[in-house]
């Protein structure tokens, strides 16, 4: 093999750093530049969609924070609407119930009267059957009655 040759190790050495030396000058003035660019460019790429990535993060979280305030906002009024509406409805009951207790009090005081004049009636009628009734058993069981003897022993009876 002419490689494992000692006669042609020398001219083997030298264009083995000719070589070496074309591909290193090659790669450090043409290939590794490109290459760092590219990183360049992709760690700024990178750096960049990180930056974007926490500014969307951040307005994702003053969104939230905006809604959450504002429902909470809107929860508060709701609460308050609903107790303004309990409070005028229970104020309108109290109203109502107050203006139709007076009317039933009126009803009942008419009704108590009607009923007071109705039994006092009943009972000036039943003062004058009893009287009627004392008096014809009196004139049976007897033959003779007296009406003001009658009357006086009613009276003295339903009082």
């Amino acid at each position: 093999m002419p490689q494992l040759d000692v006669n042609t190790f020398v001219p083997q050495l030298v264009w083995l750093v000719i070589v070496f030396g074309y591909l290193y000058v090659l790669m450090s003035r043409v290939a590794l530049p490109r290459v760092a660019t590219v990183l360049e460019e992709r760690r700024d790429r990178i750096a960049d969609d990180l930056d974007q990535a926490g500014q969307f993060k951040r307005q994702t979280d003053e969104a939230i924070e905006a809604y959450e305030k504002a429902l909470a906002e809107a929860r508060s009024k709701a609460h308050e609407i609903a107790q303004a509406t309990r409070d005028a409805l229970h104020e309108e009951t109290e109203r109502q119930r107050l203006a139709i207790e007076a009317r039933l009090a009126e009803k009942i005081a008419e009704a108590e009267k009607q009923i007071a004049a109705t039994r006092d009636a009943a009972l000036q009628n039943v003062r004058a059957v009893a009287v009627d009734v004392a008096d014809a058993i009196v004139a049976q069981l007897l033959g003779e009655a007296d009406r003001a003897a009658a009357e006086s022993a009613v009276n003295t009876e339903l009082s």
